[in-house]
């Protein structure tokens, strides 16, 4: 074995190229891998990650305390099929005032009475402050990207106590607004009982309603108020993430697909470019097993190094990259749940070596059964035979010399062309379905960005106090048009509604002023036109089983108006219908706007109307039209997505032409002494990947198409949104036409280094093996 190892190192050493390509090829291979794992995880079950690691309740119940008591239901809750079971806890409803909007609340919240945030079922994450030990604290339900310096600030409960803020605590089940001390609970007199399951099946909503049958068989008829389970939760957290699933899902199996082939070309081509070395192996006495070890050993060690290397990298490049696809107002609870798994490094730390044995084996064997003269014969130069056919026939062409050799010479390795050719139509699809999904978030982030550039909400809070518009509405919509720069304003407000026949919660947007439709696209159907008629959004019809032309009851309080559906609009908001004023102002008369949306005119300044709105009314807050973070974050993502396999199919491309260049060094040597040029040996080196580019295009663009098609219906549907078709149809002559040059431009570019470094080969370089 001593022999060997010092016949490996030797080759390691000497072979300095091949050890850097090899090393270099597995450390990018593995790391795409291990970031297309990472994602293919990620995306799988994001909601699912960070419900387990809360331990999140199946199902919270709350129940009537004048009904029940809590023994009562610490007794009912040991059955059969409950796992696990956290409280019973004080539930009551708070109201707050009007101030407690800074904070980010309601006018109404949900306090639970709770001793700590530890429990066997719904761990809290207390990432700020400290949980209340005394009455008079409070800590409420924010993510980590609310501010910290709100802490030591205070509520006031209307005839109530003063809640002061100790701490902010992240609950993904939402099963409260806010948690206080059970004895700050009970002085605020709590009406309701809450209490968290986990049970042993909860796969359906059917189990769960089961299991809570279960439960509550042997309790008062009337003492479950209202049950939730974390199903309807997961629909509507994840529905954000579920969006980006399908494409991630593709660049994932893009990626493990490219670095596998690559992998599989470099390590066995290395071997066979070797086939004149082992002769010499053989010829001073090593035994045939004892030659495969050494190249298997050889390969190994760059290999090894460039995975664990690789693995490293991928788990550095995942953690900014999963923060970087999963944000937004849902998808930010994940950034500490989604991770690279261990899985995904044990399979890189183990698979890819593995694949670069198994790819070195089959040839590394047959060395193994040749002899010494014939093994030393096959390394000096490729068999004949194998394009000369094809080089005959494209010489008789009128094509350039250099040309016509170069289009012959993928059929002398036609194994290794069709692994580099595998690799080129996957990073040609990679590119032509990058190029289709960026130009279709494009055209959706863009959609009605021009309707309007700053939104002026009409309230403002300065030191923790609201501070109300001193015009009224009217006064107030009229100073914002009035304005240096304004072009249109339209006023909107937001009410709560119900919908006749179902408890589906709705909120109703009326509008009124210059562009009602705002930034609104429509699918189907037309725009309002009169009193009674609404557009719904795409997630609204879904949801509720309605289409364009039918007729709804919208009720509020004790008025009720029947309205005619005549558009749907690319809105993935289930609550969100949109009305004229006179729809709104029927059913609450008294609703004056939230915001004026100010659309300006060419060439105006948004920061600029936004300070002079602001010093015109100091009651209001001015804000410009930012961009769209989704659009930002899927093109970016996948443009970095695509940059990375397309470096790797390059590389791949890089180590052919080496090879190549390595195994027709004697066939270089004879053409350079009958007169070729260092140029025109560049170009047939060049000419030789560009065919292989061309048909990978012909191949991989329509691929890329294909992805295209059956992934972007599919990201809409997660989010139950209808995209018009001019967002979906992206494929025009002049983007096929640039497409079609995507393989060659990602062969060219893998084989051009290598091509210059073969044309300035001397020939007494390349002969003097002979």
């Amino acid at each position: 074995m001593r022999a060997v190892w010092r016949a490996a190192r030797a080759a390691v050493r000497r072979r300095r190229l091949q050890t850097l390509v090899i090393a270099l090829v597995t450390l990018t291979s593995t790391a795409a891998m291990v970031v297309a794992l990472g994602l293919v995880d990620a995306a799988s079950a994001p909601f699912d990650k960070a419900f387990g690691k809360q331990r999140g309740p199946h199902v919270v119940a709350a129940f009537d305390r004048d009904t029940v008591s809590d023994a009562a239901l610490a007794r009912a809750a040991r059955q059969p099929g409950v796992e696990a079971v956290a409280g019973p806890y004080a539930e009551v409803s708070v109201a707050l005032p009007q101030n407690s909007m800074n904070f980010g609340l309601g006018s109404e919240i949900t306090v639970v009475g709770r001793a700590g945030p530890d429990a066997p079922v719904d761990r809290l994450d207390v990432w700020a402050g400290r949980w209340p030990t005394r009455p008079g604290e409070i800590v409420l339900n924010r993510d980590s990207d609310w501010a910290a310096d709100d802490l030591g600030k205070s509520l006031q409960v209307p005839s109530g106590p003063r809640l002061t803020i100790v701490g902010f605590a992240f609950d993904l089940s939402r099963t409260a607004d806010a948690w206080v001390t059970p004895e700050q609970a009970a002085a605020l007199g709590p009406k309701t009982t809450q209490l968290l399951f986990r049970f042993t099946d909860a796969s359906s909503e059917d189990r769960l309603r089961s299991s809570l049958a279960t439960v509550t068989e042997a309790l008062p008829a009337d003492a479950l108020t209202a049950s939730r389970s974390y199903l309807t939760l997961k629909d509507r957290v994840s529905s954000a993430a579920r969006a980006y699933t399908p494409y991630l899902m593709a660049f994932g199996i893009l990626g493990i697909a490219v670095a596998v082939l690559i992998i599989a070309n470099v390590v066995s081509g290395a071997v066979i470019s070797g086939l004149r070395h082992i002769g010499v192996l053989k010829s001073i006495g090593f035994t045939p097993g004892q030659v495969v070890a050494v190249y298997l050993t050889m390969i190994s060690v760059p290999a090894v190094l460039g995975c664990a290397l690789g693995t490293a990298v991928g788990n550095l490049l995942a953690r900014p990259f999963f923060e970087f696809v999963f944000t937004g107002p849902d998808a930010g609870i994940f950034h500490d749940s989604v991770t690279v798994p261990a899985w995904v490094n044990v399979l890189a730390l183990l698979g890819m070596p593995a694949v670069c044995v198994l790819a070195a084996l089959a040839p590394a064997l047959r060395a193994h059964r040749m002899s010494a003269a014939r093994a030393i014969s096959a390394g000096s130069a490729p068999r004949t035979g194998r394009a000369l056919g094809v080089q005959r026939r494209l010489a008789g062409s009128r094509l350039p010399r250099a040309v016509s050799l170069g289009v012959g010479l993928p059929f002398a390795r036609p194994g290794r062309s069709a692994l580099t050719l595998a690799a080129v139509v996957l990073g040609a699809a990679t590119v032509t379905f990058a190029t289709g999904l960026a130009t279709t978030m494009e055209r959706f982030g863009t959609a009605g960005r021009d309707a309007y550039q700053v939104t002026v909400y009409a309230s403002n809070f300065k030191d923790g106090r609201e501070v109300l518009p001193s015009h009224d509405d009217r006064a107030l919509h009229d100073l914002l048009a009035g304005l240096p720069g304004a072009r249109e304003v339209t006023a909107r407000a937001d009410v709560d509604v119900r919908m006749a026949g179902s408890s589906h919660e709705v909120m109703l947007e009326g509008r009124r002023g210059d562009r009602p439709r705002l930034d609104t696209v429509l699918t189907e159907g037309r725009w309002t036109r009169a009193s009674g008629e609404i557009v719904a959004g795409s997630a609204f019809l879904r949801q509720n089983g309605l289409r364009v032309g039918d007729h709804l009851r919208l009720e509020r309080g004790d008025r009720s108006e029947r309205v005619l559906v005549v558009g749907e609009a690319m809105e993935s908001n289930s609550q969100l219908i949109i009305a004229d004023w006179a729809t709104l102002r029927a059913l609450a008369p008294g609703e004056d706007p939230i915001a004026y949306h100010v659309r300006l005119r060419d060439g105006a300044d948004p920061d600029a109307y936004a300070r002079a709105a602001r010093a015109a009314d100091p009651g209001v807050s001015p804000t410009p039209t930012g961009s769209n973070s989704v659009t930002q974050t899927i093109i970016g993502s996948a443009t970095a997505l695509t940059l990375m396999l397309t470096l790797v199919a390059a590389l791949g491309v890089f180590k052919t032409v080496v090879l190549n260049t390595h195994d027709r060094r004697r066939d270089l040597g004879m053409l350079k002494s009958i007169g070729m040029t260092p140029a025109q040996v560049t170009a047939m080196t060049v000419t030789s990947m560009a065919v292989l580019g061309a048909l990978g295009s012909l191949l991989g663009v329509p691929l890329g198409i294909a992805g295209h098609e059956l992934v972007v219906p599919r990201m809409a549907d997660a989010v139950d949104i209808t995209l018009p078709g001019y967002m979906t149809d992206v494929w025009q002559a002049p983007a096929l036409a640039g497409l079609a040059l995507a393989g060659v431009v990602i062969a060219v570019l893998g084989a051009l280094v290598p091509a210059r470094r073969a044309g300035r080969l001397t020939v007494a370089e390349v002969l003097r093996n002979e």
